[in-house]
């Protein structure tokens, strides 16, 4: 069945889709860099790029190379044998992780990472207990959902994971107090992402590092959307020269294609053979192109260039005036602009105008566009937002 008009499209998804997704009134057919277009050939400035994952920009030429590639050798493989992609990808993957991030599990999205990062806590420590932090998001599985603040997301699946509680985020005394003898890991975003694009504190982190070392608690840090460049690190923990004992990859390391990591220190060690599985995890596929992704953000230098153009997007932004806008903050390429009112209204009226924004919680404005995108675009981006802003129907 062929669709070529955008209606038809819309109107043959909505004849049998779940249902789980609020959906805007476009169909997306195909991308290029930070563009798409959809099925009437109206061309968008994509500061969404599905959610933070098309870092490296859609359909890069190296990426899309390699997947071609590989698809000709081998798809998939488990982990039942050995592999020369994921023999090659785990490598060079520690070798950009901060720290002694040298053992890894390879799984299909970020949310799977969080639920073997809580696995390989209660694992390695013999505890049940975990603490998160209020507008955390970590997924939507019934574990990560567990460790997932907003109750929106929660209250129709409880009963959820036991021994989890939720404190106040950047504030170390809470945590000081949640934290005990039964507390097996400590999960936190370096830059909470749906909880608004809220970066820690350098004073928060280095104290939630000093108190799991000293509790015997294991410090997860959840980097499945500031990884890979985002903030203009690699990781944006290493803003804060902040060694986590877990470190939990997802969205940006497939470059589009399903995957995910949990990579933790060596120190704890291994896993027990048939603890823990992945069918698709870590298949030949998945794993050529997320070498290609690896290899394009280092030749490219993408992650310094987040940094730079970040720091001009982030200026340019605080100077809009509007008395609709509370704050922007971020860092590098993951931004958020905090309204005094909703933000569905502006991001309508920003599509309206040729750019694809998210939301952040309800009042949040979320950039996350690729990090190859041209600085003229990140020029229309700003007057576009100004724009809307000035249209706000209120």
């Amino acid at each position: 069945m062929q669709m070529e008009l955008m209606a038809d499209i819309i109107a043959a998804e909505d004849a049998h889709t779940s249902g789980a997704y609020p959906k805007r009134e476009i169909a997306l057919v195909r991308g290029e860099g930070a563009r798409v277009w959809d099925a009437d050939g109206r061309e968008y400035i994509d500061c969404n790029a599905g959610h933070g994952v098309a870092n490296v920009g859609h359909c890069h030429p190296a990426i899309t190379e390699a997947i071609q590639a590989q698809a000709g050798i081998l798809v998939t493989c488990s982990e039942t044998f050995y592999n020369d992609q994921r023999a090659v990808l785990i490598n060079e993957l520690t070798a950009r992780t901060p720290g002694n991030l040298d053992r890894v599990f390879l799984c299909n999205s970020g949310t799977e990472a969080v639920e073997g990062a809580l696995k390989i806590a209660r694992y390695f420590t013999g505890r049940t207990g975990i603490v998160a932090a209020m507008r955390g998001f970590h997924g939507r599985t019934l574990g990560a959902l567990s460790l997932t603040w907003d109750k929106k997301y929660r209250e129709p699946f409880m009963p959820l994971l036991p021994d989890v509680s939720h404190v106040p985020y950047d504030k170390l005394e809470a945590m000081d107090e949640a934290v005990g003898d039964n507390t097996a890991a400590v999960l936190v975003e370096a830059v909470q992402g749906e909880g608004g694009v809220r970066p820690g504190s350098a004073e928060y982190l280095a104290g939630l590092r000093r108190l799991c070392s000293e509790r015997g608690a294991l410090l997860i840090v959840d980097e499945v959307q500031s990884g890979f460049g985002r903030t203009g690190r690699w990781f944006a923990c290493e803003y804060f020269d902040l060694v986590p004992d877990v470190l939990c990859l997802g969205k940006a390391i497939g470059g589009g294609i399903p995957m995910g990591a949990v990579v933790w220190r060596e120190t704890l060690g291994q896993l027990k053979p048939g603890i823990h599985g992945s069918t698709f995890g870590g298949n030949a596929l998945a794993c050529a192109a997320s070498r290609a992704v690896l290899r394009v953000l280092g030749e490219e230098s993408l992650p310094e260039r987040a940094a730079r153009i970040g720091e001009t997007l982030l200026d340019n932004l605080q100077g809009i005036d509007s008395p609709l806008i509370r704050e922007v903050r971020g860092l590098g390429l993951m931004i958020g602009i905090e309204l005094k009112q909703k933000s569905t209204p502006v991001l309508k009226e920003m599509m309206d105008r040729g750019v694809l924004a998210l939301p952040a919680g309800p009042n949040v404005v979320r950039l996350l566009p690729p990090l190859v995108i041209g600085e003229d675009d990140l020029e229309t981006v700003v007057q576009v937002i100004r724009e809307s802003l000035d249209a706000y129907p209120g």
